[in-house]
């Protein structure tokens, strides 16, 4: 009976060495007698006791490593402080576990010196700006580097990057500095494109206005020389009526002679500088002249 359970003993233990449950995401080193012998992947696996065993459980997931923040000296010699996070995938498990020791301390170290490597080739104000720039380089550089080991890195990104405090300072006093400066320009360009605009309008309103009196006196001439055509056209008629008259009553010469005295009076009380007198009128204006001479003689000779 002892040896019976001796026995169930020995094949439970023997079973349980045997049978491997592998989880999903992972898969199982199998050596046989100190040599790889498989990867067992997810799901239920059997090994032989005492001459198989599992040197390593590898995660495929993909995994982030923190970096330790480092010093780094720039190209003008400023040391800043960088904090890095690397994010890799193990595609090749049996590389991982044969091809270094520790694949975490690799990627670490490896990290590290690339990291001192770029950011030495700059200057702090290019650090600042090219974030984008430096990830690249590191991802590519560690992915090329691990690739022997059986890992792909996916993804590098900076988390910070401190410099001094005295350098902090200043870059934050120019900071200030450039914000005041924008904000000075801003005002400028504004009450530049205000006064362009106020200009513009008073422009165009002189425009507008010049025009509205270039109409008003357009308008205003064209009326008074209506008017002036209506008053001409109603002299004209009344003359032709006057005229029309005179020729129907068929006047003598002295009648003719008197009325056109009597025009040349109207014509005279005009504001105009010079008057044109009729050739008809001189022969009567100058027997008007005789008889002004007749009339002084007559006066000499009662005086003497």
């Amino acid at each position: 009976m002892p040896f019976l359970i001796i026995l169930l003993v020995i094949i439970l233990i023997i079973a349980v060495k045997s049978i491997k449950v592998v989880r999903q995401s992972e898969v199982y080193i199998i050596e046989r007698l100190g040599k790889f012998h498989k990867i067992a992947d997810a799901g239920l696996t059997i090994i032989i006791p005492f001459a198989d065993h599992v040197r390593s459980v590898v995660s495929l997931k993909e995994q982030t490593m923190d970096i330790p923040p480092q010093g780094v000296i720039t190209e003008d010699n400023v040391t800043i402080t960088i904090d890095t996070v690397v994010f890799y995938q193990i595609t090749d498990p049996a590389k991982a576990v044969y091809e270094i020791q520790s694949l975490k301390r690799g990627i670490e170290y490896l990290a590290i010196t690339t990291i001192r490597d770029i950011v030495g080739k700059m200057n702090l104000d290019s650090t600042f700006s090219s974030r984008d720039l430096i990830n690249n380089q590191l991802r590519m550089l560690l992915d090329e580097a691990t690739d022997k080991w059986g890992c792909k890195v996916n993804r590098v990104e900076i988390k910070d990057i401190r410099p001094p405090e005295d350098i902090r300072d200043a870059m934050e006093k120019q900071m200030n500095a450039e914000r005041n400066k924008r904000a000075a320009i801003l005002q400028a360009e504004g009450e530049k494109q205000a006064a362009i605009t106020i200009a513009e309008g008073e422009k165009e309103a002189a425009i507008l206005q010049a025009e509205a009196d270039k109409e008003s006196r357009i308008r205003r001439a064209a009326g008074e020389a209506e008017a002036i055509r209506e008053v001409a056209n109603a002299k004209a008629k009344e003359i032709q009526m006057v005229y029309d008259s005179i020729k129907k009553a068929n006047p003598d010469d002295k009648l003719v002679q008197l009325k056109s005295l009597e025009a040349l009076e109207e014509v005279a009380k005009g504001e105009a500088n010079k008057v044109f007198i009729p050739f008809e009128a001189t022969s009567a204006l100058a027997g008007l002249g005789s008889i002004k001479e007749v009339m002084k003689d007559d006066k000499k000779k009662k005086k003497e």
